[in-house]
């Protein structure tokens, strides 16, 4: 069903607040045929898309070391002549200065240089309303360098090479499509009929749009939430999982593209695999989002116990984001705390994040699963869970509150009544923590044992943090201010992403006072004065006082 034309200026109907945010336990429903409609139309032509996509035009691309293997570390003004032939087609002026480039460095011309060719080239034909001719002998040369060299491509750059052919609008049978095809069909044989390859040419086109580097970058939720109809059959598990991760990576909540994965999980369960499966389940766990498919939970189940121990990092990515929705199956956590996987995990590459994953699992079964008698993880296997502030919020500390906030307790409480990304057992760091006498008052930190123990002594399971049985033992009281940037939400909504509110809900059930700081209150305040005086407000309804000793101000 194609979405009713709007007049030009005007505004497009916003989705109700339910549409936007359901989570677990909320009364949302999609229509019975609605599971998954909601993609991209299967009918839209690749030049459709490459106008939407490829408008504005992007910024060059970086190519990581993870994808490629042969960028230098940082680039930088001393990278190679690898890098250096990368930058001059990423600045190319012209097609014809592109293949000129190309054809005049063949022995610095790497596998991963041809999508940056081709995404150049896109770029050039996007970024003016009337794109110049392109030569019809300089597409035929680039397709035939492409072709000559395409044999040593690996088939994530078959893949994308294959996606920017498709938005550039080479024909499906030139040479170009037919050499990357027949190379994407000697890497992974297909196995579906040849009567569907027109589904297939559909479904590349959901990939390659997906796929776009500027649909990457930047969450298209207009386009999104317009998306006309296509049928499933046309959607294949390399379309859910980049939408998956679409959804994952801009921290969008939508719930009728959450459920249509979902539902695709659950149809295709026994055709994916436990890498496959961890990459679906992931916006889930990251979204804070329990679907409403009723077989979603058997379904991960039933995969686990089949593929457990065929792929040790993707069980427990997938048990990670089940833990963040508080749904940790039993008989998949006999297995992953049993002494063969975790002598069988010691010896790989991924031994270190495993270890930590299972850490995060056992202090999970600890606080919240009083009914499991199963295996637990030995404590000398146990590593410390997130030991330093979180990647996201290093990466934007220059927008965060955490400096003036610090200033404000500085000055309001006195550098020595409070802790700044102090790591509490079993390793969860906390932005501050102030240590609290049974009257109220502010004590010093140097003088008091920050950390509450862990586990926590006596503390009946699901035990309010607002009332600790270990008060008897210790008095003093362990106050824990939480902030929560813009960015620990859900995008459009109020809803914590899973990561953090796993953070607080362990830190609440292991006795901590959790004074969360919100975003929109700290971005209201103007200037220290008024931060001071919020910060006095908020400790003072909690009951804290301190002396002018502490620089009341």
């Amino acid at each position: 069903m194609r979405q009713p034309r709007r007049e030009p200026g005007s505004r497009a109907p916003r989705p109700t607040e339910g549409a936007t945010c359901t989570g677990p336990g909320e009364s949302w429903s999609p229509s019975p045929n609605s599971m998954l409609r909601v993609l991209l139309s299967a009918q839209a032509s690749a030049a459709r898309l490459s106008g939407l996509l490829l408008l504005p035009p992007v910024l060059p691309c970086c190519l990581g070391p993870s994808k490629w293997g042969d960028r230098p570390p940082g680039g930088g003004l001393h990278a190679g002549p690898v890098q250096g032939l990368q930058r001059l087609l990423e600045q190319a002026r012209s097609p014809g200065e592109l293949l000129r480039w190309l054809g005049q460095n063949p022995t610095k011309v790497r596998a991963h240089h041809y999508p940056v060719a081709l995404r150049r080239l896109g770029q050039l034909l996007g970024s003016q309303p009337r794109p110049p001719p392109v030569e019809q002998a300089t597409l035929q040369d680039l397709s035939q360098l492409i072709v000559r060299n395409c044999p040593s491509f690996d088939i994530h750059t078959i893949h994308v090479c294959l996606h920017l052919a498709v938005l550039l609008g080479f024909p499906s049978d030139g040479p170009l499509m037919c050499a990357l095809e027949q190379e994407r069909r000697f890497r992974l044989p297909p196995k579906t009929p040849l009567s569907l390859q027109p589904i297939l040419l559909r479904g590349q086109r959901l990939e390659a749009a997906l796929s776009c580097p500027h649909f990457l970058r930047h969450p298209k939720q207009h386009l999104i939430r317009s998306l006309a109809e296509a049928r499933p059959e046309d959607l294949t598990p390399h379309v859910m999982v980049l939408l998956a991760q679409h959804l994952a990576r801009h921290r969008l909540r939508e719930p009728q593209l959450l459920e249509a994965i979902a539902y695709f999980l659950v149809a295709q369960e026994t055709q994916l695999s436990s890498k496959v499966v961890q990459k679906l389940v992931l916006p889930f766990g990251r979204l804070n989002y329990l679907p409403l498919e009723q077989q979603f939970m058997p379904c991960l189940e039933r995969i686990l116990a089949r593929e457990a121990g065929v792929a040790p990092l993707a069980t427990v990515n997938i048990l990670m984001s089940l833990c963040q929705l508080r749904c940790l199956p039993f008989r998949a956590l006999h297995f992953v705390f049993s002494p063969g996987f975790i002598n069988h995990i010691s010896g790989t590459p991924h031994a270190l994040i495993v270890r930590r994953y299972l850490s995060l699992l056992d202090a999970a079964v600890e606080l919240e699963l009083p009914g499991y008698r199963g295996p637990r993880l030995p404590r000398r296997q146990r590593v410390s869970i997130f030991p330093q502030p979180l990647i996201t919020d290093r990466a934007r500390c220059k927008y965060s509150h955490k400096d003036i906030v610090a200033e404000g307790l500085r000055q309001l409480l006195g550098e020595e009544k409070y802790r700044q990304d102090l790591t509490v057992p079993p390793g969860y760091c906390t932005d501050f923590l102030l240590c609290v006498s049974s009257s109220g008052a502010v004590l010093p930190v140097r003088t008091q044992d920050p950390f509450l123990p862990y586990p926590p002594r006596s503390c009946p399971q699901g035990q309010a943090a607002s009332q600790p049985t270990t008060q008897d033992q210790d008095p003093a009281q362990r106050v824990v201010l939480m902030l929560r940037e813009r960015w620990h939400f859900c995008r459009e909504g109020r809803v914590l992403l899973g990561s953090r509110a796993l953070r607080e809900r362990h830190l609440g059930l292991m006795g901590y006072q959790l004074l969360p700081l919100p975003f929109e209150e700290l971005e209201s305040q103007r200037g220290l004065p008024q931060l001071k005086n919020y910060l006095r407000q908020k400790l003072q309804a909690l009951g804290l006082r301190w002396g002018p000793e502490g620089g009341c101000g």
